[in-house]
């Protein structure tokens, strides 16, 4: 069943970061998101006055990524975790292959090295990544010409695709990796 998507885009992501003003150099001076909002902030949260910092910064749609800071080091143990340090959750960008040279350029330049960045190539796409100060993983990804817009077939198989994985059946269908399908 087909039902109309009723969000329009991203508004913002938010995260909680332990140093603002390295998040802000990360996010404005490295990567030149530029910061577009900061609200100091107070409220009555969860059973308790909070006193938090909640910036963010602007990508190119209008959305942002955005970071929040607590007063209070309880508050901030309790609503700031560590990130889980997996390449498995990260937030991923859409850049233009341009965007994506310029951006791999800054965080050289900015002297970030492996294992705090690397390149994957998964065929559809070309995946740029890099951790920011909070242990963050933000991937700017480009996608192959052939894989854009996504073809009607591949919307057609995506619930058939997702039930055979559930059944069990882990074979390969990644059209660009076909030396590797099984």
């Amino acid at each position: 069943m087909t039902q109309k998507i009723l969000a329009n885009r991203l508004h913002h992501t938010a995260y909680v970061t332990k140093d603002l003003e390295a998040t802000r150099a990360f996010y404005e001076d490295v990567l030149g998101f530029p910061l577009m909002a900061t609200y100091c902030e107070k409220d009555e949260l969860f059973g308790k006055e909070r006193v938090y910092c909640h910036v963010f910064f602007e990508l190119a749609d209008g959305s942002a990524l955005a970071f929040f800071q607590f007063a209070d080091p309880d508050d901030q143990a309790e609503f700031g975790p560590e990130m889980p340090s997996s390449p498995f959750i990260h937030i991923a960008l859409d850049v233009d292959a341009d965007a994506q040279a310029e951006l791999q350029r800054r965080i050289t330049a900015a002297g970030i090295a492996e294992p705090q960045t690397y390149v994957l190539e998964h065929g559809y796409c070309r995946s740029l990544y890099v951790t920011d100060p909070n242990g963050m993983i933000i991937e700017f990804t480009h996608d192959d010409p052939r894989a854009q817009p996504l073809d009607a077939g591949r919307r057609a198989a995506a619930h058939g695709e997702l039930k055979r994985w559930l059944a069990g059946q882990h074979h390969n269908n990644n059209p660009f990796r076909a030396e590797e399908a099984a």
